[in-house]
């Protein structure tokens, strides 16, 4: 065998296991403008044999009130494929409910009618996030076309801002319930945080804790859904992962709730290979997987 052959094979056989590398990242993309607020997003694309590549929007979490896009641990899925646009939105010290949801759903519309031009995959994009992020995450995934919460943000309203597939990672789900199954230590975050969301508590504004709540719109034709939620979270209930969960059976629609026994409020075991392994898993029987590569 010439000399050099052995590794040669080697390092062949290796690019058939081995995740694809990250191709580009394509940062501070200016998706809408809000008065004079320019609302940006980091788009993280994978190395690609030519194929339109999966999409994942990322919403980061922070009590809606803090947070950058800077905070996204989904890198080892752009590794295997997939893009994810971790995207900023108006934080509610400066707007409350439903600004925030607006601005995601118009980054779903300029993805959508940016897809040519970054390579993506227009008709598979998933939607996901952390805390309050995987709040809002599921928010727009179960209201594609709702009337109050489409918004007018952005040049692209003219662009579906539906979505293929939901991921939560420990969200709420339910306003209307959420202090009640609160931790003394839960309310002390959680009081503060729903006064920026709704300038006032859910029992002042009814209405609006009911159309911020994704448990209120679930229905017939909603993306299929996975719920991340570690079972001794002090600060998100878990029963906020369990009432969504529900009303996803109630429907007859395609969920699956994942319990991180001991876990609280995030950390990395909800990032490992374990748990995006099952991600990627739901991701792909959901129909927005990478392209085999040849």
């Amino acid at each position: 065998m010439p000399r050099g052959r052995p590794a040669f094979l080697l390092l062949l056989a290796l690019a058939w296991v081995l995740p694809a590398a990250t191709a580009a990242t394509r940062r501070e993309l200016e998706y809408a403008r809000v008065g004079e607020q320019v609302l940006r997003l980091d788009l993280h694309l994978p190395a690609t044999n030519g194929n339109p590549a999966p999409l994942i929007v990322w919403v980061h979490g922070g009590a809606w009130s803090r947070g950058s896009r800077s905070e996204h641990p989904l890198a080892p899925l752009v590794a295997r494929g997939w893009a994810v646009a971790s995207v900023d939105y108006r934080l509610t010290p400066v707007a409350p409910f439903p600004a925030n949801v607006h601005d995601l759903k118009a980054a779903v519309r300029f993805l959508r009618a940016r897809h040519a031009e970054h390579g993506l995959a227009p008709e598979r994009i998933a939607i996901a996030g952390a805390s309050a992020g995987a709040h809002l995450a599921a928010l727009v995934g179960v209201t594609n076309g709702h009337r109050e919460l489409e918004g007018e943000v952005g040049e692209h309203r003219d662009q579906s801002s539906a979505v293929q597939a939901i991921v939560s990672f420990y969200g709420a789900s339910n306003l209307e319930t959420i202090l009640a199954q609160s931790t003394p230590y839960g309310l002390g975050v959680r009081i503060p945080a729903l006064q920026l969301l709704l300038r006032g508590q859910p029992a002042d504004q009814p209405a609006l804790a009911r159309l911020a709540s994704p448990v209120a719109h679930v229905g017939l034709g909603d993306p299929p859904l996975l719920l991340l939620h570690g079972d001794q979270d002090p600060q998100m209930p878990v029963a906020q992962s369990l009432e969504l969960l529900g009303a996803y059976e109630h429907a007859g629609l395609t969920v699956r709730f994942v319990p991180l026994h001991g876990a609280k409020h995030g950390g990395r075991e909800f990032y490992d290979e374990t748990r995006l392994a099952l991600v990627r898993e739901f991701l792909a029987r959901a129909g927005i997987a990478p392209a085999p590569r040849s």
